[in-house]
């Protein structure tokens, strides 16, 4: 009889997962194999949001002063904990038609809740914000790249060498050498075979900025004191300072989103636990994490150097030139997985709606050991957007301006809107109620913000505000 039980059981069981709706892919066609957990989601995150932007965050703090900048941070904070829990719960939708649909990209996710007329809408800011984030961690990492070789040329050679002088001048040659790594990066072929490379980053971003956070405290001891004022640098006029706290918002704005990618990174995780529990989970963890290297490094950073603080926080030592050195060194390997993180959706969006697969040929290749398969397509619309992030780079070398601008310009619209949106249709929110009428007043605020933000750094692009 306990034979049979168990047998009854296990029949019922079978016939329950056969009776299941089966879970489809709104852009898949084979099934995939998901392995993440909450760490390898952690990994992702922190790659995604330790990016170039925490190296603006002491000249942003410097801007809003000792009140507004450690409060701007939470306040951007608390906004992507809400946002990124919002948009976790619509990875999964029920369709009429196909029953539970995965949504395994941002652009998918839109589409199915809000119709294409959104999705058209939403494009237009995602490309930027993809594009401008690929210019944005080429600039950086090539600024790191610089400042690394004369860390170490100062540490052979002693501070003012003439060497060293000349190592200093121009991004160029950097910028080129970041774009090749990248165009051979980026032949990895999805999100699913680069945990790896996201482990490293993150492990890269600990490190840098927890080398920042040092030697600001290590400075902060060093000069005795606390620099700095409540109402931060004090401008020439009233304008001026206007401008300038709104381009640190956009600064702050930048550094902490990650809805673009986030339903890639939760495609990744396997279930059970649900992958909605999985991925908020793991971004409440990682934005925790976050928030207290970007609260050490922007604050340290601005009671080291006062009204000196400088656009990128690791151009201000002028001692400890090998930690200095390394610490530089570790931004470049991180930039090299976080550009990835933001690229990979594209390529897989633009893919897809090509049929990038249809051109995949044998090719022999005796170095490798013979024939390989190899996707025409991939390699040379891959090859060609990194090319046109490489010379972007080149033409608008202005780091905090282009950081501020991006950050203002897409936060409101793909990390708040969106987002906000979707969550009501798949909750079937009805209007008017208390629920309704919350996630309203947070998405018309935030926009408020951004708005004001968008504006300032985009007088900090044409340089207007110097005049």
């Amino acid at each position: 009889m306990a034979g049979g039980g168990g047998s009854d059981r296990q029949t019922e069981s079978l016939l329950a997962k056969l009776s299941e709706p089966s879970l489809h892919s709104s852009s898949e066609e084979h099934p995939v194999k998901r392995t993440g957990t909450v760490w390898t989601a952690m990994a992702h995150v922190i790659t995604a949001v330790i990016g170039s932007g925490v190296l603006s965050l002491a000249w942003s703090v410097a801007q809003l002063g000792w009140i507004g900048g450690p409060a701007a941070m939470v306040l951007f904070a608390g906004m992507t904990v809400i946002q990124s829990s919002l948009l976790a719960d619509c990875y999964i939708s029920r369709d009429p038609e196909r029953g539970l649909v995965r949504n395994r990209s941002y652009v998918d996710a839109v589409s199915l809740y809000l119709g294409k007329k959104s999705q058209m809408f939403c494009g237009f800011f995602l490309g930027f914000s993809l594009f401008g984030s690929a210019v944005v961690y080429t600039l950086a990492s090539a600024t790191s790249m610089r400042a690394f070789q004369k860390a170490s040329c100062y540490h052979r050679q002693g501070r003012g060498a003439p060497p060293c002088s000349a190592a200093a001048e121009g991004d160029g040659y950097y910028i080129f050498l970041f774009g090749l790594a990248q165009a051979v990066l980026s032949q990895i072929p999805d999100f699913h075979n680069m945990a790896w490379l996201s482990v490293i980053a993150a492990v890269m971003s600990f490190s840098y900025s927890f080398i920042g956070f040092s030697l600001g405290a290590a400075k902060v001891i060093e000069n005795g004191g606390i620099k700095g004022e409540i109402g931060g640098i004090p401008l020439a006029s009233p304008t001026q300072k206007v401008w300038r706290v709104a381009q640190a918002i956009g600064d702050i704005a930048f550094a902490y989103p990650y809805s673009l990618v986030l339903p890639v990174i939760q495609d990744t995780l396997r279930s059970p636990p649900s992958e909605s529990e999985t991925m908020k989970t793991a971004s409440r963890a990682s934005i925790a994490i976050t928030t207290f290297f970007y609260l050490g490094c922007g604050c340290f950073g601005y009671a080291a150097f006062g009204d000196d603080t400088p656009g990128n926080l690791l151009t201000g030592f002028s001692d400890h030139h090998w930690l200095v050195g390394l610490a530089n060194l570790c931004v470049v390997l991180h930039l090299l997985g976080g550009y990835q993180v933001y690229t990979q959706p594209v390529f897989a969006l633009v893919e897809r709606r090509f049929g990038g697969d249809a051109y995949a040929v044998d090719v022999e290749l005796p170095l490798l050991g013979g024939r390989r398969r190899v996707n025409l397509f991939r390699l040379g619309f891959r090859t060609a957007y990194v090319a046109a992030a490489t010379a972007m780079a080149v033409w608008f070398p202005y780091f905090n301006q282009v950081v501020g601008l991006i950050g203002a310009f897409t936060t409101w619209p793909l990390d708040i809107y969106f987002p906000v949106q979707m969550y009501l249709a798949q909750a079937n929110v009805a209007p008017w109620t208390g629920r309704w009428f919350a996630l309203q007043a947070f998405s018309a605020t935030c926009l408020l913000v951004c708005a004001f933000a968008s504006v300032g750094s985009a007088v900090g692009v044409l340089g207007l505000e110097r005049s």
